[in-house]
């Protein structure tokens, strides 16, 4: 069975950080385009940042840009979102997801989705 689970994610004041974490099982992460999303009350989910299947090259979002950092380990199967500089405008359930083509963030290219996580930037 096919999983993503996501953690990591928790209250911390605007200039703190986070890191998210991303756990599949049921497949082997190495082969996938993993991308992280977030979603907001009242607005649509919005692409972050996604990381290559093979030469691990990273995209982000202009608006985490400098910010976050994603990362992968295929020996624990795991990708990492590290945020830093949070801002309150960051707050949102965080989401990641995972492909075996293309790239970009196009959430409509993703076939797996975990369940989110919680991130709230707040004083």
């Amino acid at each position: 069975q096919v999983q993503l689970v996501e953690s990591g994610g928790g209250l911390v004041q605007p200039g703190g950080s986070l890191r998210l974490s991303c756990a599949a099982s049921g497949f082997t992460l190495d082969y996938y385009r993993i991308g992280w999303f977030r979603q907001a009350p009242g607005k649509e989910r919005e692409g972050v940042s996604c990381i290559s299947s093979s030469d691990g090259s990273t995209y982000y979002a202009d608006s985490v840009k400098g910010r976050f950092t994603i990362s992968r380990d295929n020996a624990k199967n795991t990708v990492y979102l590290q945020m830093n500089s949070l801002k309150p405008e960051d707050t949102a359930v965080y989401y990641c997801a995972a492909t075996p083509t293309g790239w970009g963030l196009d959430k409509y290219e993703y076939d797996y989705w975990g369940q989110g996580t919680q991130v709230t930037v707040s004083s």
